[in-house]
């Protein structure tokens, strides 16, 4: 595993020390991986996003669309 040094103003220094004893963290180190996980997972759920949005539009979400796909999950429908 690499390292890497951050400098931060001591406000905070003080917010992650808090996040590290209120929530259960070992070390501040994991604190912020936790939180470059989660960036991580925003980035790549805001791509998706914006590829379904630039992508055509598929068939109608009617009921029949629903009954068809809960026939589907149900294994008696065509997959």
């Amino acid at each position: 595993m690499s390292t890497m040094n951050i400098s931060l103003p001591e406000a905070l220094k003080a917010f992650v020390d808090e996040q590290v004893v209120g929530r259960g963290y070992g070390t501040s180190s994991e604190y912020v991986r936790e939180l470059i996980r989660k960036d991580q997972d925003r980035q790549r759920l805001k791509a998706l996003l914006l590829e379904g949005a630039a992508s055509p539009a598929g068939p109608a979400a009617d009921g029949a669309y629903f009954d068809a796909l809960r026939d589907r999950v149900r294994g008696r429908g065509k997959g």
